[in-house]
């Protein structure tokens, strides 16, 4: 299921093993390994912290000593940054993911002299937490950790600074999962499945989904060509004014909204992708009076600035981060909690988006995605994923899992795209990954 694992609830799971030493010895191998594997015996300095960081690297340079490289183990109070400097490699196990401070500055010295360097559970001055850096922390080549993913393993800017992200077993079994009770997940396929069409089924029971547009349909436009390519039997684009549509299959309406909500088959909706200001905050108290099924973004969300009890009664919001900032305040360091905090205000699942986007749902579950590409960062992007996440809606699926669902096709596809990409590409690449 990749769980996510905080510092504490690692802790926990190692408490419920009762027996460290073994976990530190199998860490320790661990690292070693990994080590072995992927770099050529070279001058070693593992540089070991006071706590069990450290005991998993003096571990390491044991078994990498009986491997045969030439190792040193060191102190932070004990070397220098002159030492640190002539080594070829560097072993990082100063501290863990569990860090609460800075590090002070003579440490982070030492760790800036490195000329390479493997981390053992996160680079030190990681929060793991949040991926926020305590101060100072060095880049990886890559990064070994045990049992379970940390947030600062998946959340930037930790992600970034990880390196590859070795998981490695340690000998504890999933059992004490349950006893500990995480509530995150690293976004996949594995916490969710996408609806399937019964062979009898008509195009009204795979789900209908209305998106609002403003007088410039093309915000609209690419949420509905979304939602039509993940599999909703209907999508209508209700504008005000007729517009030319070049997609054979779109609907338009131009009746009144309140003629348009009496219809019980438009169960989901979108309201936000360009719909104007002027427009966007009565619509969406009327889709939430009416019962709707509502997915917020865009202007829907700026209506609510400031005042994010408007949002209670939508199904799914998805911010981007100034977004987010207008309507809720500032998500500071802990991305995580922060979306976790707006989900619990609203009632919504709460699709903070970004390079980490995190699906975070009013009950505390929480997923954090990590397989958007860079070049998804374009315009008109958002609009797709709010389509693909009212497809799914209208399908049946829970607003948790279609949100999650719909962050990690949109980044799937974007990916089977590659560099160059628009968001008009989006659409027609979902039907490859939803084989998946």
């Amino acid at each position: 299921m990749e769980e996510v694992l905080t510092p504490k609830e690692m802790a926990a799971a190692d408490a419920l093993a009762d027996n460290e030493p073994a976990l530190i010895e199998a860490a320790g191998r661990a690292v070693a390994r990994a080590i072995c594997r992927r770099i050529t015996p070279c001058r070693t300095l593992v540089l070991a912290g006071p706590g069990n960081n450290g005991a998993d690297g003096r571990v390491a340079a044991r078994h990498l000593a009986q491997a045969g490289w030439p190792v040193r183990v060191r102190g932070i109070g004990e070397v220098s940054t002159d030492e640190v400097a002539r080594a070829e490699l560097v072993v990082d196990a100063v501290f863990g993911a569990g860090l609460s401070r800075d590090v002070a500055e003579t440490v982070a010295d030492l760790l800036r002299a490195a000329r390479r360097l493997v981390a053992v559970d996160v680079p030190s001055g990681l929060d793991g937490n949040t991926g926020a850096v305590r101060g100072y922390a060095a880049r990886a080549e890559f990064t070994v950790t045990f049992f379970r993913r940390k947030p600062g393993h998946l959340l930037f800017p930790g992600r970034g600074l990880c390196g590859k992200v070795i998981l490695a077993d340690i000998g504890l079994p999933a059992s004490v999962l349950e006893t500990i009770g995480a509530k995150t997940w690293r976004n996949g396929p594995w916490l969710w499945s996408l609806p399937a069409r019964a062979a009898t089924g008509h195009k009204y029971a795979s789900g209908d989904v209305t998106v609002l547009s403003g007088t410039l349909g093309g915000a609209a436009r690419l949420a509905c060509a979304a939602a039509r390519r993940c599999g909703a039997g209907m999508v209508t684009l209700a504008a005000e004014t007729p517009m030319i549509l070049p997609e054979a299959g779109l609907i338009l309406r131009t009746d009144p909204l309140a003629a348009l909500i009496a219809d019980a088959r438009r169960r989901v909706w979108v309201c936000g992708p360009g719909l104007g200001l002027d427009q966007a905050g009565a619509k969406l108290a009327a889709l939430i009076a009416a019962g709707k099924t509502v997915l917020a973004d865009a202007d829907a969300l700026t209506a609510c600035a400031g005042a994010p009890e408007k949002l209670r009664g939508v199904a799914v919001i998805s911010p981007h981060t100034g977004e987010f900032t207008k309507v809720f305040g500032g998500i500071g360091d802990d991305k995580l909690g922060a979306a976790r905090a707006a989900a619990a205000a609203t009632g919504a699942v709460c699709v903070l988006k970004g390079a980490d986007t995190v699906i975070a749902a009013p009950d505390g579950r929480a997923a954090i995605n990590d397989n958007a590409p860079p070049w998804l960062a374009t315009g008109g992007s958002g609009d797709v994923l709010a389509g693909i996440i009212a497809a799914l809606l209208a399908q049946g699926m829970e607003p948790f899992e279609a949100a999650a669902a719909g962050v990690w096709l949109h980044g799937a596809a974007a990916e089977l795209i590659g560099p160059g990409l628009i968001a008009e590409d989006l659409p027609d690449k979902l039907p490859r990954v939803m084989l998946k």
